[in-house]
């Protein structure tokens, strides 16, 4: 299966120490099996450091099965419920988890929106997840650990606009 990195730069070897803690998923690298996904998160990247960087999308092989493989410890989410709402906002507030690969939906700026007032306890978890079900989202597929990133095969990297 083919998944997509979006970023700044080629990334042949990717790294999870690169990654910000407070992500969806907690400290990580993060992937797509979508890739006009990945081409707006390099997008919104080069747009965002005011610079001439390039916006890149990594291309790279995983196992068809890695997602069902018991040697690693996978956490994976079909869609935005209450428990995935709880796992994004622990990451997002960098409580740890243990997990090599997390597979889920993607919090997109109107998730994030939702998010933010179910944290402001503005909205319950169930009337968030309520909310949530009818924004559209895309996938990710995070490795959180040495073991977990080395399943990913470079392929190819290509600039985008």
């Amino acid at each position: 299966m083919k998944v997509y990195h979006g970023s700044l730069n080629q990334v042949i070897r990717p790294n999870i120490e690169k990654g910000r803690p407070s992500t969806d998923f907690g400290k990580g690298f993060y992937t797509t099996t979508n890739f006009e996904q990945a081409m707006r998160w390099a997008i919104n990247k080069q747009k965002t450091t005011g610079n001439n960087a390039k916006a890149v999308v990594n291309t790279y092989e995983i196992d068809n099965n890695l997602l069902d493989n018991e040697i690693f410890n996978i956490k994976k989410f079909d869609s935005p419920d209450e428990e995935w709402l709880a796992f994004v906002v622990n990451c997002r507030n960098t409580v740890p988890h243990r997990f090599d690969i997390v597979f889920g939906p993607v919090a997109n700026d109107k998730i994030y929106a939702t998010i933010t007032l179910y944290e402001s306890k503005i909205l319950s978890a169930e009337e968030t997840v309520a909310r949530l079900k009818v924004n559209p989202y895309f996938n990710q597929i995070s490795f959180h650990s040495s073991k977990a990133i080395r399943e990913l095969k470079f392929i190819r990297s290509e600039v985008v606009q």
